[in-house]
């Protein structure tokens, strides 16, 4: 028969067998808990974070040229982080920024118990009598320096914000996360952003390519002589072309250069077609002088369009006229009388004389129209003249618009120079170093004071300490139990001896009652005495 144990009942036994121990370890352990968060003073953490989107990089020699593209940015890598991160922690930061705290009057660290009862009073006795009365005379004679007398508050308040701050790169990403514990959150708060605006600024100095004072001034001399002679030559450009829009002047001069050369074609074919009906006329005419007596009709009316409206010539019309007439009685009489007599003759003289009038009439409007060709062809050349005086204005004046754009060139890239000139010299005066907007690092939250204590937390270390308490206090009952060999119960004598129990007495002891009051102090203690 296989004989099964009783783990409940072994548990139970070990237990009021050892109640006595259990109960004062786990009671200990009680007030120690209780006790924490009444001894311990409160710490607050206080979170920052700061983000790294990229390193600058300088690309060109600062002491030789001012260029717009000079610094380049490429993503951080985990060794740039870990670098941040050793910068935020850096003991020359965070002395620095106590040292201006403490400055101010606004960082003190308070002395806890175990301060003021044993390492103020060590330090002051290390650093007092001792130094002084055993560890100077004894440098004396051997014949070297004596240490000065110094304050060691600062290096040891650097030391202690150095250990409560804690600066870790956050995994997977360009995040810098800072936590500070501190017993004072204003204090801490005030200490964490005046270390993240001293971060900036080491960050600035370290990027910053600055170059001496006396070398912009130079720069800014030399812009200042280089633009001048620039506008000077823009004005004697200027006033030798005798301008003062070039660009202006060429556009109204090609205007009217079309202007005029649409009028000087038609004026060209005007003359042209004047020529020809001149040349044509004279033709006529020298065919009218050999023309017979009774030839009386000329090619041509003389008529004169004005706004598309023909008007004849009433001279020429009239005398065509007279002459046709004459011409026609002539006719009628040379049927009557012959040649040679008295009315025949007066009618040849007749017809010659008006004959005569019309040609001198006709030999009239040929020359007006000679007249016409020539004020045409002098109007021809004015306006040939002017057009070419027009080209010869607009091929100087692009000669000086060619010029000048090449000097409002070199003026633009003066003033991009100069421009960048005025924003490396602000940097160098230091006007941006506060907000770090030429920095690739950023603060990503600031610092907030908090409201809840970091540590003890009472809902946390007290269930927690009575719960270890319990089991610690168990631990060391079955421990005790462990190495304690007496008989405790009958079925332990033939387990371990191999010989059967013949008779079991029984000396029971009667249990004191507690005479107190319950839950009394003195109950109490009775209490935990048993």
């Amino acid at each position: 028969m296989i004989r099964m144990e009783n783990y409940l009942h072994e548990f139970l036994r070990v237990f009021f067998a050892n109640g006595r121990l259990i109960k004062r370890v786990f009671l200990i352990f009680a007030v120690l808990t209780l006790l924490v968060p009444v001894v311990f003073k409160q710490n607050f953490d206080i979170n920052a974070e700061v983000i790294v989107q990229s390193k600058k990089l300088s690309q060109s020699d600062a002491n030789t040229a001012l260029t717009t593209d000079s610094d380049k940015f490429v993503p951080p890598s985990l060794a740039d982080m870990e670098t941040e991160s050793n910068i935020l922690r850096s003991p020359t930061l965070i002395r620095g920024t106590i040292d201006e705290l403490r400055q101010a009057g606004q960082f003190s660290y308070a002395s806890g118990l175990l301060d003021t009862l044993l390492f103020e009073p060590l330090q002051r006795y290390l650093f007092g009598p001792l130094h002084e009365h055993v560890i100077n005379p004894l440098r004396r004679a051997v014949g070297l320096e004596v240490d000065p007398p110094r304050d060691t508050t600062l290096d040891a308040w650097t030391a202690r914000a150095a250990k409560d701050l804690k600066v870790d790169t956050l995994p997977g990403s360009n995040v810098i996360s800072v936590v500070y514990r501190s017993s004072d959150p204003a204090q801490g708060t005030r200490f964490v952003q005046h270390l993240l605006n001293n971060y900036l600024k080491s960050r600035q100095e370290l990027q910053s390519t600055d170059l001496p004072q006396s070398f912009y001034e130079q720069k800014k001399l030399q812009y200042q002589t280089r633009l001048d002679d620039l506008e000077g030559q823009r004005q004697k450009l200027l006033d030798v072309a005798g301008a003062a829009a070039p660009k202006e002047e060429i556009t109204f001069r090609l205007n009217a250069i079309n202007t005029e050369e649409q009028a000087l074609n038609q004026y060209r074919d005007r003359a042209l077609e004047a020529q020809n009906w001149l040349t044509y006329l004279n033709a006529s005419l020298e065919l009218a002088k050999k023309a017979g007596l009774t030839d009386y009709t000329f090619p041509f009316s003389f008529a004169n369009t004005v706004d598309n409206v023909a008007y004849e010539d009433r001279e020429i019309k009239q005398l065509g006229e007279r002459l046709s007439d004459q011409v026609s009685r002539y006719g009628d009489t040379a049927q009557a009388f012959q040649s040679g007599s008295q009315p025949m003759q007066q009618q040849r003289e007749a017809i010659a004389r008006t004959r005569a009038q019309f040609l001198r009439v006709v030999s009239n409007r040929i020359r007006e129209r000679s007249n016409d060709l020539a004020v045409l062809n002098s109007v021809i050349a004015q306006k040939t003249a002017r057009i070419d005086e027009y080209k010869a204005r607009v091929r100087q004046l692009q000669e000086t618009d060619s010029k000048l754009s090449q000097v409002d060139t070199e003026v633009d890239a003066l003033h991009k120079a100069f421009f960048t000139y005025t924003q490396r010299f602000e940097e160098s005066r230091g006007e941006r170093l506060i907000d770090g907007a030429l920095s690739n690092a950023r603060i990503l939250s600031e610092p907030v004071e908090p409201t809840e204590a970091a540590f003890p937390r009472p809902g946390v270390v007290i269930p927690l300490g009575l719960l270890t308490g319990l089991l610690l206090a168990i631990a060391l009952g079955y421990v005790r139990e462990f190495f304690d060999h007496r008989f405790k119960t009958p079925a332990q004598i033939p387990q371990h001896l191999g010989i059967p129990v013949l008779m079991i007495i029984n000396a029971v002891e009667e249990k004191e009652v507690n005479p107190y009051k319950r839950w009394s102090w003195p109950w109490m203690l009775r209490w935990v005495r048993e």
